[in-house]
């Protein structure tokens, strides 16, 4: 992968904006991923010191267990992830090794996000012929809004539940957040009517709820399976749908190589969308309010220019 400056901006900028040390706080909370930090945030405020394991621009499948990570989760109160087996090949070594007894149970200190929502791509068999695919369901759930409340919602009861001194707070900050995410999303659900019926390619399903919000239909991934790079032979298969099916625009993330997509662009004439996986994921997407502005404006441009 390609490393230029505005990633590096990027990613020290997702770093300064999730990071939350208050002096005072009562709760030391390790997030899996960015988007879980923010969320973290928004609902703590400066109850909480917050880290994230991962920046904006990994991908939150592989991440290495690192003794700045191993010690963080020791230090933890409260770890927040995505669940749904997403971190299935690095969480369970960073609990093991943390030795941290009150992150291991979601009966006590861990929360999935995927535990508290209807996922979706459940799969109804699954073996290793099929690629990387969680058994749970779609795990990049936090880029719908709609499931996000209702994540943010069960993490207020986990706080309280960990917090009891300030549970009200704690109420009054997810009622505050509830408020504001509510009328956003009244805003975005009309910014997205004119993409609705649209048919996308896209690398991986990661934004397969964003689209579902949206009304897009993604017809073609540039993996030929989940999580295998794309090969020559596949590609010449997406050229064919995207020919077929109307396809205008295709997306990847940040931390995804963008060879394939440009590829599929110079041969079709599509456009080619890097949009932000998580918040950090560009110099605007600071917040998860803003992430979903980035989004929104991204895709609505790009299928507007079409």
């Amino acid at each position: 992968m390609r490393i230029n400056s505005k990633r590096i901006s990027a990613a020290l900028m997702s770093a300064a904006v999730l990071l939350s040390f208050p002096a005072t706080a009562a709760l030391n909370i390790f997030a899996c991923e960015p988007e879980y930090a923010a969320l973290g945030k928004e609902l703590a405020l400066d109850n909480a010191k917050i880290s994230a394991a991962t920046t904006a621009l990994q991908d939150p499948h592989f991440v290495q267990a690192r003794p700045s990570l191993i010690s963080k989760m020791r230090r933890a109160d409260l770890v927040i992830c995505a669940g749904a087996d997403l971190e299935i090949g690095w969480l369970p070594m960073l609990q093991m090794k943390s030795n941290n007894r009150d992150v291991q149970s979601t009966s006590k200190g861990l929360f999935y996000a995927s535990d508290h929502i209807e996922n979706l791509d459940i799969p109804k068999t699954v073996d290793r012929s099929m690629g990387d695919v969680h058994v749970g369901g779609n795990p990049h759930l936090h880029l719908d809004p709609e499931r996000l409340l209702t994540v943010a919602g069960a993490l207020t009861k986990k706080l309280q539940a960990l917090d009891a001194d300030n549970k009200q707070q704690y109420q009054q900050n997810y009622d505050d957040f509830s408020k504001r995410w509510q009328a956003a999303m009244a805003q975005w659900r009309e910014q997205v009517k004119p993409l609705n019926g649209k048919n996308i390619a896209a690398y991986h399903s990661s934004f397969r709820y964003l689209f579902e919000f949206s009304g897009l239909k993604q017809v073609a991934d540039l993996e030929p399976k989940p999580g295998l790079p794309p090969t020559t032979s596949h590609l010449l298969e997406v050229l064919k749908t995207v020919e077929s099916d109307n396809v205008a625009v295709v997306v990847y993330t940040g931390y995804q190589d963008d060879k394939a997509a440009k590829w599929l662009s110079s041969k079709t004439g599509i456009n080619a969308v890097q949009l932000p996986y998580t918040v950090g994921g560009n110099e605007s997407s600071t917040d998860l309010f803003k992430l979903m502005d980035e989004h929104i404006r991204l895709l609505t441009s790009a299928f507007a220019s079409k």
